[in-house]
């Protein structure tokens, strides 16, 4: 798995995505991103709040949501394309845009956190038919369109556009991400009206993945995918159509009166919005500036507390500003290779009451505390932050005890025969994780564990240490997102059998030179293995909830927290915001968005 250089910006999951997880490096405070952007401050066009007259409606019911108007959101990054399928579209500014005007088989729910359909009237599963996992090793996906489902033309979204779709992305001059459907077998696509069907080479829960992103065949075929699509927006399926870019000032979108779906609530057609306006501006502070004047209605701020702190203190004049626990999970965890003893000739990790003492002496309620000013809780499981109804809370068995961790490390000593210690690595150009480093002292102190803080520039880290394992005690974080698929990713970063170069398993944990190779790694392998190849979700449960355990009981790793993600919005203008700390952003449900009257 490929680790990425940015901030806590990750690939919306309607993108065409290999893996749903990215290391989250560390270069500053707030992990500056890698990524190209060229950004200019600039003021926002004026903010107008003209009515149109209302859509036809289909309800009957006293309360009804206004029409017309337009919100202005910023952000700290400008696209680099508007289209999410070539070289630059996974950057996420151009997900939140696309939410606007793109549409694929699902989305993530802010309130649920959890993945509906979009396009489809369900998404497949094998209880509904909408998989088969066949004799011959195959699974075939099966999608029914929704009938209302059509371009802002007029035209009917059909079987045809996602054989486009595939033939698209499969042809190497669109210099699209293949990854994924290079699994599909040509030959047994099955084009209908309203239906779609494609047959696997083997079962995978990665077919999540697939046509995130569909096009209109009617409009895009016969053109230059790359160079007729990158600054021109093909007809919309989303509830807005891109009326404007101004490169280094606005995207403008205008309603699609076309759009084919109505509020649930009150039966409304929607968009409620003339339009949404996304202005850039890169600079943090005058983000926040532009916010507190009122010159833009919704920002998703980077997470410093001080930042949320002052943002908080205008709830009173009309403000929202949620606090979620984001997808990015930060993780203590141990060095099982030869590595270990490399960085620290007294490393006991391959002990397991050596990482028990050290379980017992973390106190993850004041490091939320300290660091995060207690805006989220911690983490008892990773799980929880790709899918909290699955999390089984698992490292909760290791309360915070110094006694406990005095007695487990004693034991260690003795089973051992050495001085055991711990040599804490990780970024020291990060000012979060160089005060975790601080409060370990303390905590270990407490504890009797001999400690010792070895801080290197990020570059190094994340560098020649971590492809190396050359640490012995290590922190940094991974990102994920909503879904099975998600998860089964997660479960691979630990996979015994796949150590880099070819996998993501850093830790070394059962891997040929660890020093802990027993039945438990050989267990977590076989239920990998069998985790990533079957898409039955009882089966594929059950699988997330053992991977888990045995990572807990092992102690492989301990999850710390999740950082913050704040999505700020002036909810007494703007109605229907609803912040979401998942790869779908906070655009997610911006077709529900209306002015507040008054």
């Amino acid at each position: 798995m490929t680790r990425l250089w940015r901030s806590r910006k990750v690939t919306f999951i309607v993108l065409l995505v290999a893996f749903a997880l990215v290391a989250a490096a560390c270069g500053g405070d707030d992990d500056t991103a890698a990524e190209e952007t060229t950004t200019t401050t600039t003021e926002a066009p004026a903010d107008t709040t003209t009515t149109t007259a209302a859509p036809t409606t289909t309800t009957t019911e006293a309360f009804q949501k206004a029409y017309g108007g337009e919100v202005i959101i910023a952000d700290d990054q400008e696209p680099p394309t508007l289209n999410p399928l070539v070289p630059g579209g996974n950057n996420f500014i151009v997900a939140k845009i696309a939410q606007g005007w793109i549409s694929g088989i699902n989305d993530v729910d802010g309130f649920t956190l959890e993945q509906f359909p979009v396009l489809l009237t369900e998404l497949p599963t094998i209880g509904n038919g909408g998989l088969t996992v066949n004799a011959d090793g195959t699974m075939t996906v099966r999608y029914t369109i929704l009938d209302e489902a059509i371009w802002a033309d007029g035209t009917p979204v059909s079987g045809a556009d996602f054989l486009f779709t595939y033939e698209t992305v499969m042809n190497p001059d669109s210099q699209a991400n293949q990854i994924t459907y290079e699994d599909i077998i040509p030959e047994s696509i099955v084009a209908g009206d309203k239906t779609f069907e494609y047959t696997m080479t083997a079962p995978t829960v990665q077919h999540e993945f697939i046509f995130g992103t569909v096009l209109p065949k009617h409009e895009v075929e016969g053109s230059d995918f790359v160079a007729d699509w990158n600054d021109t927006a093909w007809v919309s399926s989303g509830p807005f159509i891109v009326d404007e870019w101004a490169p280094g000032e606005f995207v403008r979108l205008v309603r699609n009166d076309n759009y084919w779906k109505t509020d649930p609530e009150t039966g409304q057609q929607l968009p409620y919005l003339d339009s949404v306006i996304f202005t850039f501006i890169p600079e943090t502070e005058s983000l926040i500036n532009a916010f507190k004047a009122r010159e833009v209605d919704i920002i998703n701020p980077p997470p410093a507390t001080e930042t949320i702190e002052e943002l908080q203190a205008l709830e009173s004049e009309g403000a929202s500003v949620e606090v979620l626990a984001g997808p990015i999970w930060e993780h203590l965890n141990f060095q099982f290779g030869p590595g270990a003893v490399e960085r620290n000739p007294n490393s006991c990790n391959e002990n397991i009451n050596m990482r028990t003492a050290v379980a017992h002496a973390i106190n993850k309620r004041l490091i939320v505390d300290e660091l995060l000013a207690g805006q989220v809780e911690p983490l008892d499981s990773f799980v929880t932050a790709y899918s909290p109804t699955l999390s089984q809370d698992a490292w909760a068995q290791y309360a915070f005890d110094p006694a406990a961790a005095a007695d487990a490390y004693a034991t260690a000593v003795t089973e051992t025969g050495k001085t055991c210690s711990s040599v804490f690595s990780t970024t020291s150009n990060n000012d979060t994780r160089v005060k975790l480093s601080e409060l370990f002292v303390g905590m270990f102190a407490d504890a009797g564990i001999p400690y010792e803080n070895q801080l290197e520039d990020s570059q190094l880290f994340f560098g020649e240490t971590l492809d190396n394992g050359k640490w012995d005690l290590g922190e940094w974080a991974w990102v994920g997102s909503p879904g099975f698929s998600n998860l089964v990713a997660s479960l691979d970063l630990f996979d015994p059998e796949a150590p880099p170069p070819d996998g993501s398993n850093y830790y070394r944990w059962g891997t040929e030179d660890s020093s802990v190779i027993d039945d438990a790694t050989a267990r977590y392998a076989a239920l990998r293995d069998e985790a990533n190849a079957t898409v039955d979700t009882a089966e594929l449960t059950a699988l997330i909830a053992e991977g888990e355990n045995i990572l807990a009981d092992q102690l492989v790793i301990i999850p710390l927290y999740s950082r913050l993600d704040p999505g700020a919005a002036w909810i007494d203008k703007v109605g229907g915001y609803k912040h979401n700390p998942t790869d779908a952003g906070d655009t997610w449900n911006m077709e529900e968005w209306y002015l507040v009257s008054g």
